[in-house]
């Protein structure tokens, strides 16, 4: 059944503005941001400041480096944003018991991971040794509700069995989904699989409890969809066939970008490459319901890396770099149409950076959606495409994304001639923070679209940057402290709203 839905705000003419913040990246005692009282502070907070978008990244369970752009599933939610505060009241945990002191202004992802285990492990305990018919009516509803949730249980379930393995080092009988053997590891580990099924329960229970409180408030959320997906996820273990792997689920090739001005070999990302003959085979029935179940994480749907959809570059996996790869025609309009035939007019927006070739732009307009751009990338040539007197109205600003550094700390380190375009565009004063002049920048720009990070509203340097592209320790754990958002900046950023036509 097609999904109808007014678009809001990203293409459909109205101005808006918002801010980009992860909820891992919330105050509070637990060591990371979740679904309890500090997101509903952020959430009033948004709404006194007139801003009408809040834009995450992928909310699922996070997998290598703890990147929400490497998770073990799509469709399951991570149980690191469950609230435990939300479990006590809403009956599904007797107490909390000690909790450990964790650092303020950063995530230790090992310690919350054991902590939140055990304490769901502790609500599951007491949800089957004190019945509560509602819940346990809500959680057979579910269940019956999720399609993908058979797969995400026991994949979980199977992973915890084997260490933490990848599936592809599994036994070769449980790696390849041979019928006999996943179904004797779904009857020896029922256990484990109820209880998965039980956690990824109380996320979604959560998520939606927020969303209403959200939407009461008139604002929508941007979520984020990943072109590619992990190589140890339940996402290619159930579907080994739609991407492109040997007999032992190994990749042939793999995701990258080639080299480029930032980097002489390349990015290789490492993620097996989709079989898109075969996904066509099906009208892209796999990208349908990942779309679908994108619109349950929320309203608005930011597609990461949409180049590979008209093409993308396809590395040879024994090669330790990008550099010896070739682009392949992708998908192109095709998988739009598909989905667009069951879901209806969905509102997505195109991350279009990089290396940009014209068929990238054709397709982004023949689906009818807006582009990216980018203050902080707009100073390092004249007349750059990411400078404001360039833009398409229907095209999203941001002053940086999760991948760049905070524009306070851009600034400190950018080249001499870099910082005097920057000085000269924005009619900078050393009385005025870059930060507020490329936030002013966003907002009265012809785009119908700003979006401001959060560390950006808060001044904040490097210190506050989220992700350093091509570090793979410490990135995502930054967090904000605690009364960090002021009632001033609600104001300044509202009255600057009013202005420019986004309130």
């Amino acid at each position: 059944m097609k999904r109808r839905t007014t678009v809001p705000y990203v293409n459909d003419g109205r101005r808006a503005a918002g801010v980009l913040f992860h909820p891992t990246s919330l105050p509070g005692r637990f060591g990371i941001g979740d679904f309890g009282d500090e997101l509903i502070r952020f959430i009033d907070w948004l709404q006194s400041a007139g801003l009408r978008l809040w834009q995450v990244l992928p909310l699922n369970p996070p997998g290598y480096g703890n990147s929400p752009y490497g998770c073990h599933s799509s469709y399951a939610g991570s149980p690191l944003l469950i609230s435990p505060d939300r479990l006590l009241r809403d009956g599904f945990l007797p107490a909390l018991g000690d909790v450990p002191g964790f650092p303020a202004d950063e995530t230790d992802f090992d310690r919350v991971r054991e902590f939140k285990n055990a304490l769901l492990r502790r609500s599951w305990d007491h949800f089957n040794a004190h019945p509560n018919d509602d819940h346990h009516q809500e959680l057979r509803r579910f269940e019956e509700d999720n399609h993908w949730l058979a797969d995400w249980a026991l994949y979980a379930a199977l992973k915890e069995r084997h260490g933490g393995k990848a599936w592809s080092e599994w036994p070769h009988a449980l790696a390849v989904r041979e019928p006999a053997a996943t179904e004797a590891a779904a009857r020896e580990l029922d256990e484990a699989i109820r209880f998965h099924r039980y956690v990824q329960f109380l996320f979604f229970r959560q998520w939606a409890a927020v969303r209403e409180v959200v939407a009461a408030r008139g604002i929508h959320i941007i979520g984020d969809v990943p072109i590619y997906v992990a190589a140890d996820s339940a996402d290619v273990w159930a579907n080994r066939a739609l991407f492109q792997l040997d007999a032992d689920g190994v990749p042939r090739v793999v995701a990258g970008v080639p080299p480029d001005y930032f980097s002489t070999t390349g990015q290789r990302w490492g993620n097996p490459l989709y079989d898109w003959g075969r996904l066509r085979e099906t009208n892209y029935r796999w990208w349908v319901s990942r779309f679908r179940a994108g619109l349950r994480f929320a309203d608005i749907l930011r597609i990461d890396h949409f180049r590979g959809f008209a093409a993308y570059w396809e590395i040879p996996a024994n090669e330790p770099t990008a550099v010896r790869g070739r682009w392949v025609p992708g998908p192109g309009r095709a998988l739009f149409e598909a989905v667009r035939q069951e879901l209806g007019s969905l509102p997505l927006i195109a991350e279009d950076l990089g290396f940009i070739t014209p068929e990238v732009h054709v397709l982004r307009k023949a689906i009818g959606v807006p582009g990216m751009k980018i203050l902080q990338f707009a100073f390092t040539q004249l007349n750059s495409p990411h400078l404001p007197h360039s833009y398409d109205p229907m095209t999203v600003v941001y002053t940086g994304t999760h991948d760049n550094d905070t524009a306070r700390g851009w600034y400190e380190q950018a080249g001499a001639d870099e910082r005097q375009l920057a000085q000269t565009y924005l009619g900078l004063t050393r009385a005025t923070p870059i930060e507020d002049a490329l936030i002013r920048t966003a907002f009265t720009s012809v785009a119908q679209t700003a979006i401001v990070p959060i560390q950006d509203i808060l001044h904040l340097g490097s210190e506050g940057r989220m992700n350093r592209p091509g570090n793979e320790h410490a990135n995502w754990a930054w967090r904000m402290h605690a009364d960090a958002l002021l009632p001033d900046d609600a104001q300044r950023l509202r009255r600057l709203a009013e202005v420019t036509g986004r309130l």
